[in-house]
């Protein structure tokens, strides 16, 4: 089986809501018969040590990644998944300084999961310009997978702004965006509406969906709100 289609998901910060659209994307595809594996490469923070039957080294496994592997429509091994997890919640160039990010790393376990799914889809780190190490980025990461962009935008104070700016260096990277997704992560976000409506106006791009505020998942629920 060889990849038909592959999306890149990024957002507009840390915590916009990337897993959870990533997760509603898999139960999306999936439902329409597709064979569905996922990726986060780079994982900072919410990571621990592995039950000690698992363990290699000091290897960590991450809660987002672990709930990526969950919603696969086929077992994969988690070191595909997950190829870099570190502790801290910091940004990756700095919790990964004894262990810095290597690009081809992540290339070769994404050529091994195009190998495996119809569709794949890799989660990124933070924002679009998040450093993963002391040269390179997530935009970086975008363009050495070669994957158009699905670009999360965190429905909360300032988002247009957020929105506007991500979706400019998109553009300015040359990498093509399949769309946004509406994340309402604020219960008391005033004008919501209006605010989705004007990024709507502003992005060139489909809006793919708009994921209500929920207090804990329910990735059935959000995967009926997405619409290719």
């Amino acid at each position: 089986m060889v990849m038909k289609q592959g999306y890149f998901i990024t957002g507009t910060d840390t915590n916009a809501g990337k897993t959870w659209a990533t997760i509603a994307l898999m139960r999306y595809f999936r439902r329409q018969g597709k064979t569905v594996a996922g990726m986060k490469p780079v994982a900072a923070g919410y990571s621990f040590p592995c039950p000690a039957s698992e363990r290699r080294d000091d290897r960590l496994k991450n809660e987002d990644a672990l709930l990526i592997q969950e919603n696969a429509s086929l077992p994969i091994d988690y070191d595909l998944i997950n190829p870099y997890a570190y502790q801290l919640p910091v940004s990756p160039h700095i919790a990964g300084i004894d262990n810095p990010v290597k690009m081809a790393k992540i290339v070769e376990s994404f050529n091994v999961l195009k190998e495996l799914a119809e569709i794949v889809l890799v989660e990124g780190a933070g924002g679009w310009f998040t450093p993963l190490n002391d040269s390179e980025d997530i935009s970086d990461l975008a363009k050495a997978l070669a994957l158009p962009v699905i670009l999360v935008v965190a429905i909360r104070l300032g988002c247009i702004n957020h929105a506007k700016l991500t979706w400019q260096a998109i553009q300015n990277a040359g990498i093509p965006c399949a769309g946004w997704i509406a994340v309402c992560v604020d219960p008391d976000m005033l004008n919501r509406d209006e605010n989705i409506r004007t990024i709507e106006t502003a992005l060139n791009a489909p809006l793919l969906g708009v994921l209500p505020y929920l207090a804990s998942a329910d990735f059935d629920l959000l995967a009926g709100r997405l619409a290719f």
